[in-house]
């Protein structure tokens, strides 16, 4: 079986591995502290920094679907500007909660990472998460090679 690997290039398996690496923490720490987390962002620009990015449709509560589609314009805006990007949403998955990890590279990479979890009996507390894993993705800001 061929994974993603196979055909990206050292350095884009690196920023995409530390997309995932930097985004993933907070919103595990979300989802423990307080059950959920709106949709969010990070992008890597040609510097090689890493910057967090958001959305807001002016609702409240804001609509998770829309906030998602809001940072996929905003960041196919400053595709040129990019080396990947990765978008972070709580979605149902397979009949379960999971945290959905969209990466991106702009060469042509798109993985999709679910992290699936199950809260807890109030009476144990707490969010058991399961295992993660990989499949392809859609190209959103690079559709074009």
């Amino acid at each position: 079986m061929t994974s993603w690997r196979d055909a990206a290039s050292a350095e884009a398996q690196h920023e995409l591995d530390s997309l995932l690496t930097a985004v993933l923490p907070f919103a595990r720490q979300q989802l423990d502290a307080h059950g959920e987390f709106f949709p969010y962002g990070m992008v890597v620009a040609h510097d090689r920094e890493g910057r967090l990015v958001s959305a807001w449709d002016g609702d409240e509560p804001p609509a998770p679907s829309e906030l998602l589609q809001l940072l996929y314009i905003g960041v196919q805006q400053q595709a040129g500007d990019l080396l990947a990007a990765a978008f972070v949403a709580n979605v149902a998955a397979d009949g379960a909660d999971a945290i959905r990890v969209e990466l991106e590279h702009r060469e042509g990479t798109a993985i999709s990472v679910l992290l699936p979890y199950v809260k807890a009996r109030r009476s144990r507390g707490g969010i058991r998460y399961g295992e993660l894993s990989a499949a392809p993705g859609e190209r959103r800001i690079w559709p074009q090679l």
